[in-house]
């Protein structure tokens, strides 16, 4: 039998779709998602629940548009390549710094708060049975339950 580690390597060589990977408790995967200043979802991502956060930044920071004024996010995306990377498009970064890292940077606390947005929409999403309990096999599949809920709860409902 093929571990699941060695599956997600073979299945794309064969033209197959990829399959969400299981760890010994069940489907693994982590969804990082981008929102508006009123908490409604602009960019979502899928990734292996095992991935590190700034790893699955990249691609949600690249499609920003001019007008982002400041970004918030939590302690998992404290790097310095993403607040360079934020600091080149003068962009202001509002991420608390690690408990381990030595020269701390500043962040705005009273910015920070309005992380509860991200934390509500991804509540609202987890609302929805399939998503709570990732039922579907495929990544595909996955995000296009995640975009359907998205898309009626946080767009259709208003």
């Amino acid at each position: 039998m093929i571990d699941d580690v060695e599956r997600i390597q073979i299945l794309p060589y064969f033209g197959l779709r990829e399959y969400i990977p299981f760890s010994k408790h069940g489907p693994s995967s982590c969804t990082l998602g981008l929102c508006d200043d009123q908490g409604r979802p602009v960019r979502l991502h899928l990734t292996a629940g095992q991935v590190s956060d700034f790893k699955g930044a990249d691609v949600l920071l690249a499609d920003l548009s001019d007008e982002t004024e400041e970004v918030i996010g939590d302690r998992g995306y404290d790097s310095n390549k993403i607040r360079q990377s934020l600091a080149d498009r003068n962009i202001t970064a509002c991420i608390p710094p690690k408990k381990n890292r030595k020269p701390k940077p500043p962040y705005n606390w009273h910015l920070y708060k309005k992380r509860h947005l991200i934390e509500n929409m991804s509540a609202k999403l987890k609302d929805w049975r399939r998503v709570a309990t990732r039922y579907d096999r495929c990544a595909h599949t996955f995000m296009s339950a995640i975009h359907i809920a998205a898309s009626f709860i946080l767009y259709l409902k208003e």
